[in-house]
């Protein structure tokens, strides 16, 4: 047995274990953190009170935890079906559509929730870039980072036109202003600021540069036809 060929094998293996044990660490930090307001919405989510269940950032984040099996159930149908039509890479496939709508859907809900005075309060429009920045604090700006994070990370490897970082950008800040444009036309109470903008688009191409490694290739170009 060759033991100089050894380290060499393990070390890319251990890196491509390193992202996802650092996800897994952060989400398990993250549910730590969040255990207690996660457990306040609980009576109100089991027992089918989705007013107050889905009406609160709490109860949506419970309920996103609660669907991932699933979701999981929902990508093993899709893969399987891939697989039965003999389409290459199912799971893969499978997994990055599920996850872009498991872990999307509930981002846009949450921003979509209206205020105390929607209906009556007119719509507010900030169009001065990094002006609303300085007030988001830690909470709001990590929350807009993660609105399209998991469409960023699960695009380019569903669609091999997205894999590019400058289309990314622009898929992140083009969903983030329709969400923008939406919260002004339904007087929501909220602000529409092109700040949410530069972050939600931030936010989807951080994701997407995490999952570079799992980017769809682009189709080969077709070789040319020399008969003539």
């Amino acid at each position: 047995m060759n033991d100089d060929a050894s380290p060499a094998v393990r070390l890319p293996r251990a890196r491509a274990l390193l992202l996802p044990g650092l996800l897994l660490l952060a989400a398990a930090g993250a549910l730590l953190a969040l255990r207690r307001p996660l457990m306040m919405s609980a009576p109100a989510c089991l027992a089918g009170r989705w007013d107050h269940c889905l009406g609160t950032f709490n109860g949506v984040v419970l309920m996103t935890l609660l669907t991932v099996p699933l979701s999981l159930l929902v990508a093993w149908v899709l893969a399987r079906r891939r697989r039965a039509a003999g389409a290459p890479d199912a799971w893969r496939l499978s997994l990055a559509e599920v996850g872009m709508v498991h872990g999307t859907a509930p981002w846009v809900w949450m921003t979509m929730m209206p205020g105390p005075g929607a209906g009556v309060v007119p719509g507010r429009v900030t169009l001065v870039p990094l002006r609303d920045l300085v007030t988001m604090g830690p909470l709001g700006l990590g929350g807009n980072l993660l609105v399209f994070a998991a469409l960023g990370f699960f695009a380019p490897v569903r669609w091999a036109a997205l894999a590019s970082p400058a289309r990314l950008l622009v898929l992140g800040a083009g969903c983030s202003v329709l969400v923008e444009t939406a919260q002004y036309a339904l007087r929501l109470d909220r602000v529409s600021s092109v700040d949410d903008v530069l972050v939600n688009a931030t936010g989807a191409l951080l994701a997407g540069l995490a999952s570079r490694r799992w980017w769809r290739a682009p189709a080969p170009a077709p070789a040319p036809d020399r008969t003539a």
